[in-house]
């Protein structure tokens, strides 16, 4: 031990971090009775002892530190008995506060268990030793994030679970499940049913809650079981957790699917902001509405978006509108009115009525597509042999070009100059690729087109159908189908159907009667009168 000229005057500082990451660090009585031991072993008088229960991670957070601190400076001690280093400081303004207090001297001397450190010491070595505290603080705090990101992505909201759950506490901290608090979780969905029937105000549940129903909020290390108060209720009915989702980090806007077990649904979530008076309250579930990003404002041009309108008439039932409207992004004063989804829908669906064949007349146009495609692979056949047998004279052309341009005797080019064998080895070349091309593509075009028919008029028998019974992302796809340019204007749906409709909205009755008055002759097709169809339909004829 160094020798020491002023006496030093010492204090015992204890600290266990309150948030209990310091797993491996002894208790505040194990720190106290071990450094007690070494006291008396070296006869050090301790003058006072500090003890504190906080985190040293962030700076000016632990009142009894600071106190210590003070102390020391106003000349009452001049000594520390600490455990380890790191009991003093994890973060780099109070490590630096210590050191400057050692290299002015107002500190003589740190003792701690396993080291001394003393007022004309190297610098550096403290600086190093506060440095990877500070180091393992943040490593620390790093890792805890990161764990505590991971269980809430895989669906578990970290936290103390809310009232009708529980925490498990049966895994390692920052790995429990969330579960059903047998005691409690029937109780809380009480609370949302009764509000449900529109017969309780809050204050009225509240009282419901804590006289009638007995819910309490379950005890903790720092309180005792206690009754629900407004606010909290208040909280309760309106956290989405409820229904399954939680918001992860808080603010973030980021919402997942918990895997806990949801006391209500959705719907009944949202029904119950209604009558909490929340209706302009941004909602923590996104809503999909199935047609926008898909309709251009018919005066501005503009995006069209929908949003959803709840009305709560005296008789307490809950009625849901979507309206689809301008978004006035272009012209903040379009005058262009809102339309109704069950409007939206009765348009579509007009549209998609014009479309509509018979069963029939689907299958009588698909039969005749793959009569086509008999026939076009008969033809394909033909062309197919007379261009393989051009590109296998053209192959040999090249093939003569180069032997007669590299013969002997042409050694000073007097049968074929390079500018003229250049010119005739360029435009064989060019034919060769046309014919490969020509060869590679040949068919697949009839297949193209016959593939697209098939599935317009399969599309044109069920669009309706998919349309009426469909969810909302089926609507969707259907109805970007149709066309696109697609308007609202003046309340009314504008579309522009796309080319392969055209000829079935405007000739499919017509069509009709023909195919009518060519059923006897289905074993022998007429060609003569199947081209008059075929004239009216650009599709089938390719």
């Amino acid at each position: 031990m160094k020798q020491i000229n002023t006496p030093i005057k010492y204090f015992l500082y204890c600290r266990k971090s309150s948030e209990d990451k310091d797993r491996q660090v002894l208790s505040l009585e194990s720190q106290h009775d071990e450094m007690m031991k070494i006291a008396q072993r070296d006869g050090i008088h301790i003058l006072e002892i500090f003890r504190e229960s906080k985190s040293a991670k962030e700076p000016g957070r632990r009142p009894i530190f600071a106190e210590m601190i003070a102390r020391i400076k106003r000349g009452q001690a001049n000594g520390i008995l600490c455990w380890k280093i790191d009991r003093l400081a994890r973060n780099p303004d109070e490590a630096g506060q210590i050191i400057g207090m050692l290299h002015r001297r107002e500190l003589q001397q740190i003792k701690t268990c396993d080291k001394d450190y003393f007022s004309d010491d190297n610098a550096v070595i403290s600086f190093v030793e506060f440095g990877i505290a500070n180091q393992f603080s943040r490593d620390l705090s790093k890792n805890v994030k990161r764990g505590i990101d991971k269980k809430a992505e895989m669906g578990w909201r970290p936290g103390l679970a809310p009232l009708g759950y529980l925490n498990s506490k049966i895994k390692l901290k920052g790995e429990q499940d969330i579960l059903t608090d047998l005691e409690r979780f029937q109780l809380v969905k009480q609370l949302f049913q009764r509000l449900l029937t529109g017969n309780y105000t809050v204050s009225q549940l509240l009282d419901a809650a804590n006289e009638e129903l007995g819910l309490t909020l379950p005890a903790s290390a720092h309180r005792p079981s206690r009754k629900l108060r407004l606010s909290g209720l208040y909280s309760l009915l309106s956290n989405p957790f409820y229904y399954g989702l939680f918001e992860w980090p808080t603010g973030s806007g980021r919402w997942i699917q918990g895997k806990h077990e949801p006391m209500i649904t959705s719907e009944e979530y949202d029904r119950v902001q209604i009558l909490l008076g929340k209706q302009g309250k941004p909602r923590p579930k996104k809503h999909l509405f199935a047609f926008t990003g898909l309709m251009h404002c018919g005066s501005c041009n503009a995006m069209i978006t929908a949003e959803e309108k709840f009305k709560r008439p005296k008789n307490g039932k809950v009625h849901h509108y979507i309206y689809y409207h301008c978004t006035k992004k272009k012209d903040t004063s379009c005058t262009e009115k809102a339309i109704e989804i069950d409007a939206l829908e009765k348009y579509i669906n007009t549209f998609l009525t014009r479309l509509t064949i018979s069963e029939e007349f689907k299958n009588w146009a698909i039969a005749y597509l793959h009569e086509i495609r008999k026939s076009e692979a008969r033809v394909h056949e033909d062309a197919l042999s007379a261009k393989q047998k051009r590109y296998n004279e053209v192959i040999k052309q090249l093939n003569n070009l180069l032997l007669k341009y590299t013969a002997p005797e042409n050694s000073e080019q007097q049968f074929i100059e390079e500018d003229e064998y250049q010119s005739a080895r360029f435009q064989l070349l060019k034919e060769k690729r046309d014919l490969e091309n020509a060869l590679s593509k040949k068919g697949r075009e009839v297949e193209e087109w016959i593939e697209l028919s098939e599935r317009t008029f399969n599309f044109a028998r069920y669009a309706k159908i998919w349309f009426e019974k469909g969810d909302w992302q089926t609507k969707r796809a259907i109805f970007a189908c149709l066309g696109s340019n697609l308007f609202l204007a003046r309340k009314n749906l504008l579309i522009e159907l796309r080319k392969s409709f055209i000829p079935i909205s405007r000739n499919y009755l017509k069509a009709t009667e023909e195919l009518a008055r060519l059923e006897p002759l289905k074993s022998g097709l007429n060609k003569g009168i199947l081209y008059t169809l075929i004239k009216k339909f650009p599709i089938l004829s390719g």
